[in-house]
C-alpha cells in the first residue's frame, strides 16, 4: 500500500519522526488485517530497524506486510516501507492480538480467521 507523507510528520531534522513510523504501520495493518479481525486486535510488540531516512520530498512510501506466524491469539507479521527510490526505510515485525471488546482481554483467533491470515 502506499502511504502519503504528510507535512506534519517531519521534525526538525527534516526527515519523519521515529513515532511517526508507527501511524504508518497501524494504517498499513489496518489495510492488511483489518479485513480478517476488523478493529479487534491490539499491538502487542513493536520491533523496527530503521535503515534509511523518508524525508518530505519523498510524497509517500511503499508499505508490505506479510504474516511470519500465527499462535493461539497472536500474530506476527513482518512490515517493510520502502522509498521511492527503491531504498528500504524500514524493517521491522510487529506481534497483534485478537481482541475481545467486552471482555477486554486477548482472544483465540477463529479458523475462518487462521485460514484467512495463512493468505496474508
Amino acid at each position: 500500500m502506499k502511504i502519503p507523507i504528510r507535512w506534519r510528520d517531519v521534525d526538525a531534522l527534516g526527515h519523519v519522526n521515529n513515532a511517526v513510523y508507527l501511524t504508518y504501520l497501524e494504517e498499513l495493518l489496518t489495510d492488511v488485517v483489518g479485513p480478517v479481525l476488523g478493529d479487534d486486535y491490539v499491538t502487542a510488540r513493536v520491533e523496527l530497524d530503521f535503515r534509511n531516512e523518508i524525508r518530505l520530498g519523498d510524497r509517500e512510501v511503499k508499505g508490505s506486510a506479510t504474516v511470519e506466524g500465527i499462535g493461539r491469539s497472536s500474530l506476527t507479521v513482518g512490515v517493510t516501507l520502502v522509498r521511492v527510490d527503491g531504498e528500504t526505510a524500514l524493517e521491522g515485525r510487529v506481534v497483534i492480538v485478537a481482541w475481545d471488546r467486552e471482555q477486554r482481554r486477548s482472544r483465540p483467533l477463529t479458523a475462518a480467521e487462521r485460514d484467512s491470515l495463512q493468505h496474508i
